[in-house]
């Protein structure tokens, strides 16, 4: 292979964001950091009402008030709003979702406005990772969708 050969070009493999059928492959990332003692204030001042304004009834569930854990939910919000380019503009904070597979493997469920958003993108399939220190919490999220081929 010569210094001036592309490897799209070679049978098999794909330049970034090029599929092996010839198509592209959309990604959109984000990631939020926030402080946990700074959720913890939210709560404290408004509890229930912020709460139920942010957290699914699952989330609230799976959590059962447990601060760290409603903290970087919150940070995986932000992280899925910033794959989708928006913010929570045009949606709810409950229109993104992260909830546990069988085995707790956090999963992204998108509704509504979120939803919405997602299709417009194209973006079919998100990945996300959750971790919290004692102080801090941190979500990274990555979304892929199919593009269409160019020509």
């Amino acid at each position: 292979m010569g210094p001036h050969t592309r490897l799209g070009r070679h049978e098999g493999l794909a330049t970034a964001g090029q599929l092996t059928d010839g198509g592209y492959m959309r990604l959109s990332c984000g990631v939020d950091l926030v402080e946990i003692d700074r959720v913890a204030a939210v709560i404290g001042r408004w509890g229930d009402r912020f709460l139920t304004r942010v957290f699914t009834d699952v989330e609230r569930a799976y959590c059962r008030g447990r601060v760290p854990e409603l903290a970087v939910r919150f940070a995986a919000k932000e992280a899925v709003s910033k794959a989708l380019g928006t913010g929570i503009v045009g949606m709810v904070w409950r229109d993104i979702e992260v909830v546990p597979d069988p085995r707790g493997k956090p999963l992204v469920v998108l509704h509504n406005g979120a939803k919405a958003r997602a299709t417009e993108l194209r973006l079919t399939a998100f990945e996300i990772s959750l971790s919290h220190s004692r102080d801090m919490a941190i979500a990274m999220v990555v979304a892929q969708g199919a593009d269409r081929a160019e020509s």
